[in-house]
C-alpha cells in the first residue's frame, strides 16, 4: 500500500507527491499546486480577452438615442443635458475603436464636459445611471476634498486611482474609461486678488487639474497616494479618459443676468432683454461666466463642451415622484412589500409633497426629506404589527405628521 501511494504523481507535470506542497486527486488522474497557478494565469488571460472583445461588439451598439432611452427611464427632463451627455458618450467609444493607420492622419479628440445646474436637478443621478449601461470603466470622484500636492487632503491623482480601482487594477482598461468629477464649482478660485496665502484647494486644483483633463501619462498610486507611500506606482495616460463635471454653481445666475444686461445697450436695449427667461437663466450660461465665477481659462479650455439643467418645476417633480424605475413611490412600495405590506398613496399626498419640495427649492432631493417626514411613524411601527396587510396614506395623515416634524419650521429660500 505504502508502494501505491510513492508512485502517485501529477497527471499535467508527472512531478512526483513528494516534490508538490499540494496534490489534488481527481476521479481519473492528479493536479499538483503548481499547475493549479498556471492554470488560474490561463484562464484569467482568457477571460480578459472575451471581456476586451464583448466590449468592442458593445461599442457598436451603444447609440445616443439609445443611451438618451435609459436615461429617461431614470431622469425625468432634461432633455438638452442628455442628449449633450448622450453624443458624448458615443463620441467617446468611437474614439476608443479608432484604429491607427498611416494614410489617416486625423486624429479624434475627446469632448470633455461641464454640466451646470442647482442642487437636486439630476447631475450626479445622471453620471450614475450611465454607469450602469456602461461597458468602460466609470467612477465618480467629490472635488471638494481635492488640494494641491503637499496639503491636507487628497492629490488629484486621486481621482485616477478610483478608476484603477473600478478596472481590477488593469491600466488598458482604466485608460479607456469615464470619470464624472462633482461638485467642481467648489475648487473656484477664492479671489482675483494676490494674496500672500496660496489657494491650495482652488486655483492649486485647478491647476493639477489640467494634465488630467488634456492627456497625460500621470503616475497613479493604486491604494491611494498618502497611506501607502511604499507603494509602485502605475503609468496611467489620460488621453483617452472622458472627463464630466458638474456642479451647482451657486450664484452663477446673477453672473449671468448682468452680462445680458451689460450686453444689451442703447435703443434696442428693452426689446433684447424682454427676449430673455429670466425664469431659466442657466441656458444662457456661457464659458465668460465661468471664468467669472472662479475658473481658470486653462481649466475651462479643456472642458468644451458646456450644457445645462434646468430648474425642476412643479410638473416635473410630480413625475420625478412616480415615473422613473426608481422613483421615490417605487421605493417606498417595495419596502412595504418586503414586509407584506401594500402601500398606497392618495394623490393629494403627493401634491402635498410636491408643493413643499418646491417651497423649499430643494430640487429632487427635497422629495425624499418630505417623504421621510410624513412616512417615519408608519416606517417605525409597522415592523411590529404584522396584522397590517394594508396602508394608505391620506391627506388629513401627511398634514399632522409634516406639521409634527422639524421639516414645517423650514422657510423658503
Amino acid at each position: 500500500m505504502a508502494e501505491k501511494n510513492s508512485n502517485i504523481k501529477c497527471s499535467f507535470c508527472d512531478r512526483d507527491k513528494q516534490d508538490t506542497n499540494v496534490l489534488i486527486a481527481g476521479r481519473t488522474g492528479h493536479i499538483c499546486d503548481k499547475c493549479i497557478e498556471q492554470a488560474l494565469i490561463i484562464v484569467k488571460e482568457e477571460m480578459q480577452s472575451k471581456s476586451n472583445h464583448n466590449l468592442q461588439h458593445a461599442l457598436t451598439l451603444l447609440k445616443p438615442a439609445e443611451i438618451k432611452k435609459h436615461l429617461d427611464e431614470y431622469v425625468i427632463g432634461q432633455d438638452d443635458a442628455k442628449k449633450v451627455l448622450s453624443v458624448a458618450v458615443y463620441n467617446h467609444y468611437k474614439r476608443l475603436m479608432q484604429k491607427s493607420s498611416k494614410e489617416d492622419d486625423v486624429e479624434i479628440e475627446k469632448s470633455n464636459i461641464v454640466m451646470v445646474g442647482e442642487t437636486g436637478t439630476g447631475k450626479t443621478l445622471m453620471a450614475r445611471t450611465i454607469a450602469k449601461i456602461l461597458n468602460v470603466p466609470f467612477c465618480i470622484a467629490d472635488a471638494t476634498v481635492l488640494t494641491e500636492a503637499g496639503y491636507v487632503g487628497e492629490d488629484v491623482e486621486s481621482i485616477l486611482s478610483r478608476l484603477l480601482q473600478v478596472a481590477d487594477f488593469d491600466a488598458s482598461a482604466a485608460e479607456r474609461g469615464i470619470v464624472f468629477i462633482d461638485e467642481i464649482d467648489k475648487i473656484a478660485r477664492k479671489s482675483d486678488n494676490p494674496s500672500i496665502t496660496r489657494d491650495v484647494s482652488g486655483e492649486g486644483v485647478q491647476q493639477g487639474l489640467l494634465k488630467l483633463l488634456e492627456g497625460s501619462v500621470v503616475s497613479v498610486p493604486p491604494q491611494g497616494g498618502r497611506k501607502h507611500p511604499e507603494q509602485k506606482m502605475v503609468q496611467i495616460n489620460t488621453k483617452n479618459i472622458l472627463f464630466i463635471c458638474g456642479g451647482a454653481f451657486d450664484g452663477i445666475d446673477k453672473k449671468i443676468g448682468r452680462r445680458l444686461q451689460t450686453q444689451a445697450i442703447g435703443y434696442s436695449a428693452g426689446k433684447e432683454s424682454d427676449g430673455i427667461d429670466k425664469e431659466n437663466i442657466l441656458q444662457y450660461v456661457s464659458p465668460q461666466d465661468l471664468k467669472s465665477f472662479g475658473l481658470i481659462p486653462e481649466l475651462i479650455g479643456r472642458l468644451p463642451v458646456l450644457t445645462f439643467l434646468k430648474p425642476l418645476d412643479p410638473t416635473a417633480l410630480r413625475r420625478i415622484l412616480t415615473e422613473p424605475k426608481n422613483s421615490l413611490v417605487r421605493q417606498y412600495v417595495k419596502l412595504f412589500q418586503m414586509d407584506g405590506v401594500k402601500l398606497t398613496f392618495e394623490k393629494a399626498v403627493l401634491d402635498l409633497i410636491v408643493e413643499k419640495a418646491t417651497e423649499f427649492k430643494l430640487g429632487a432631493r427635497g422629495l425624499r426629506s418630505i417623504c421621510e417626514a410624513i412616512m417615519l411613524d408608519v416606517m417605525y411601527e409597522l415592523p411590529t404589527e404584522k396584522k397590517t396587510k394594508e396602508v394608505n396614506i391620506t391627506l388629513g395623515y401627511a398634514q399632522e405628521k409634516l406639521k409634527k416634524s422639524a421639516i414645517s419650521k423650514l422657510k423658503a429660500a
